[in-house]
């Protein structure tokens, strides 16, 4: 563990210590911070004790003694609940901020482990619960070069896979061939598979009416045929199957024809400016060294979208973090299913993906991975989709 960068951010934020809880696997976020694994077997309540200045010391109960070997500290243990009170009395009376997994309002809901009843218990001992977000962004949401690398391989890997779906498309269609969007999420999860690359779910391909769902997935009973004039999206992610690399996230939309029509050309063009004006914002803020925050880059992004009448038809926010999960524990671009006010930081990642969803027509939605670099720059990652792309 950093216990000293740690320590440095608790400083800096004058909050005296963090209270890492964990039971069960109720609180991930902290697992993932004290390096427990996921098949730690925690029955009974523990907490490690990070101080602004000082060294750490864990609580936990005396048939799991052990929890926290690899972890420096004096260790207090305990047996009853009246034991563990007095130990939690111990490490923290006297303070005034004490950082948990908890999020105020439950404004980011993800950052929401800890249950109302504890937050009760140890603010009634005297300090202040604050929100550990932004500890955890620095600590699980930084990548290091080999992260990076990994990220760069598997999103040009997505993009080239996106590109042999399009021709495979085109090519059944020419050769009057019978193929699905349940053939194009096969294709592409068996070529995984060949290569290396996990996901957490299965991608998305989906024509016409279904691209209006933003989380529409074929399936072999239900499966639309795509045939001459459709409109397709695909939406896809990977990452290789070792613990240290990283998600790629991207979304792409093509017409089965030899030009889009109008609305078709205009719905993806308000959609291209939505996510270019959201980059904008980030490098003129970054290149600065202003801090911009996910919340406000949605609203910038959503508002292009609403300037143009389709406000109500982008129902989802503009993106999120992205680590070894696909969705990561750092500030998401998002005003509108969460308050997101966490600033953005170097050495990490976002998708952006502004969408309009039309139902019962199409939907447009466009994807790119935002990696920020040290020192002001913002790299867009696989490049951006500048055009609606024609397959005929």
């Amino acid at each position: 563990m950093k216990i000293a960068q740690i320590q440095n951010m608790l400083q800096q934020q004058q909050i005296d210590g963090w209270l890492l809880y964990a039971l069960h696997h109720t609180n991930p976020l902290a697992l993932n911070v004290l390096e427990l694994p996921s098949t730690a077997h925690i029955t009974r309540r523990c907490f490690y004790w990070i101080p602004a200045s000082g060294k750490p010391k864990k609580i936990v109960h005396r048939i799991e003694a052990k929890m926290f070997n690899h972890l420096s500290g004096e260790r207090l243990e305990y047996s009853s609940w009246k034991e563990m009170h007095q130990c939690l009395k111990e490490v923290i009376g006297g303070k005034k901020k004490v950082a948990m997994e908890f999020s105020p309002m439950q404004a980011i809901p993800t950052l929401s482990c800890v249950d109302a009843g504890l937050v009760e218990l140890i603010s009634s001992m005297g300090p202040k619960v604050v929100s550990s977000a932004s500890l955890l962004q620095a600590l699980a949401s930084e990548w290091i070069p080999e992260h990076y690398a990994s990220h760069v391989e598997a999103a040009q890997f997505l993009d080239a896979l996106v590109q042999e779906q399009w021709n495979n498309i085109r090519q059944s269609i020419l050769q009057d061939k019978k193929i699905t969007e349940y053939d194009i999420q096969q294709d592409i999860l068996k070529a995984f598979e060949r290569n290396g690359y996990v996901t957490e779910a299965k991608p998305i391909c989906a024509v016409n009416e279904n691209s209006a769902d933003p989380h529409y997935s074929p399936s072999q009973a239900q499966s639309k045929e795509i045939k001459k004039g459709d409109f397709i999206m695909i939406d896809l992610w990977c990452r290789k199957d070792h613990p240290r690399c990283f998600f790629a996230d991207m979304t792409r939309v093509a017409v089965a024809a030899i030009q889009p029509s109008p609305k078709q050309q205009e719905i993806f063009s308000i959609v291209l400016a939505a996510q270019k004006a959201g980059i904008a914002l980030i490098e003129s803020r970054y290149k600065k060294g202003i801090v911009v925050s996910g919340a406000e880059v949605d609203q910038v992004v959503r508002g292009v979208i609403e300037e143009r009448g389709y406000g109500e038809f982008f129902t989802h926010r503009t993106g999120h973090s992205i680590t070894d999960q696909l969705h990561g524990p750092g500030a998401n671009l998002d005003s509108f299913e969460t308050d997101d006010s966490r600033p953005l930081i170097p050495n990490t990642c976002s998708s952006i993906e502004p969408g309009i969803y039309l139902p019962g027509e199409f939907g447009v939605r466009l994807e790119s991975d935002l990696w920020l670099h040290e020192g002001g720059r913002v790299e867009v990652i696989p490049s951006m989709q500048e055009s609606l792309i024609t397959l005929l």
